[in-house]
């Protein structure tokens, strides 16, 4: 009788440790949605008081970005382009880059040079990216300078090539993963039908994982456009509309992105309730919205094109 009452006592003691590990563990889950949900509502507050001031129309088409010099203007237009034109060029460098290296570690590296690539990849992903905004500002728009063609000090280029190098990590070992994942099964079939290494990587086992590479893409994407330190530091602070006969001019020029515009206003000496400072969480959310777009829009190609195996 002793023993089973030992034994009851044991498992009640450990059904309790189990109801407390998992009281922690929803805690921890339903944290990071309050945290979210609180970001939204504070966003959303600001930016409602700021609409009351300033037309949505007004202030989703005008052409003009001048909140703090007269005449007062609020167009966000500008800022959302010169964004964008960041993250594009920055994609046309990360990833077919990052894909590339992506195939090279999964399909081609030998398990000594993986042990040295990986790292380095790692190392690359760990940089703080004030340091890539400094590099590029230094280094980079110096050398576009003098061997290529002219640019401003502060220029769209040379930010948006250290954007592109900041999310190679990301779009390679998302990727990899993904490559990685694809069964031997399909890489024998292929060799079987006398491909090559090349034929299998291109044709067999990059289409099996498109899923997880699309993800990484848009992730990646994702990121550039929410990047803050690399384009304050290398891309300068002059918002420019853009238009199909002026984006070589504006590459090579002073932009100014969504988040600098942001840094700039907080940094202000703007009251608190001062319809500069509600701007800046106008656009706060406007960035929001563009990058939940964009992970939603990876999880639903991720669903829709994801390959499963046994």
């Amino acid at each position: 009788m002793s023993g089973e009452q030992a034994s009851l006592t044991t498992d009640g003691s450990r059904s309790r440790k189990e109801s407390a590990i998992k009281v922690v563990l929803f805690a921890c889950a339903a944290l990071s949605v309050l945290v979210t949900g609180g970001i939204i509502l504070t966003l959303g507050m600001d930016a409602i008081e700021f609409f009351t001031r300033v037309s949505p129309v007004a202030f989703f088409t005008g052409t003009e970005w001048s909140p703090v010099i007269k005449p007062y203007s609020y167009g966000v237009l500008p800022l959302i382009l010169n964004t964008l034109l960041v993250t594009v060029l920055s994609a046309l460098i990360a990833l077919p880059v990052g894909l590339a290296a992506a195939i090279y570690l999964s399909e081609y590296a030998s398990d000594r040079m993986r042990s040295i690539i990986k790292p380095g990849l790692e190392i690359l992903a760990g940089i703080p990216t004030v340091v890539y905004g400094y590099f590029a500002l230094v280094y980079i728009t110096p050398f576009i300078d003098d061997y290529l063609f002219q640019v401003s000090t502060f220029n769209a280029l040379s930010a948006s090539i250290m954007v592109g190098v900041m999310i190679i990590p990301m779009v390679s070992s998302i990727s990899e993963d993904a490559l990685s994942a694809v069964p031997d099964e399909l890489r024998q079939a292929g060799y079987g039908m006398g491909a090559t290494k090349f034929e299998v990587s291109t044709g067999v086992v990059v289409p099996a994982a498109v899923s997880g590479i699309f993800s990484s893409f848009i992730l990646g994407i994702s990121r550039a456009i929410g990047e803050t330190m690399i384009v304050v530091v290398a891309a300068g602070q002059n918002a420019k509309m853009i238009y199909p006969g002026n984006i070589d001019e504006v590459v090579v020029s002073s932009i100014e992105t969504m988040t600098v515009a942001m840094v700039k206003l907080v940094t202000g000496e703007l009251s608190a309730d001062a319809t500069q400072y509600k701007a800046m969480f106008a656009i706060g959310l406007t960035l929001f919205v563009m990058t939940f777009a964009l992970n939603l829009a990876s999880s639903l190609i991720e669903m829709r094109y994801r390959e499963e195996y046994k």
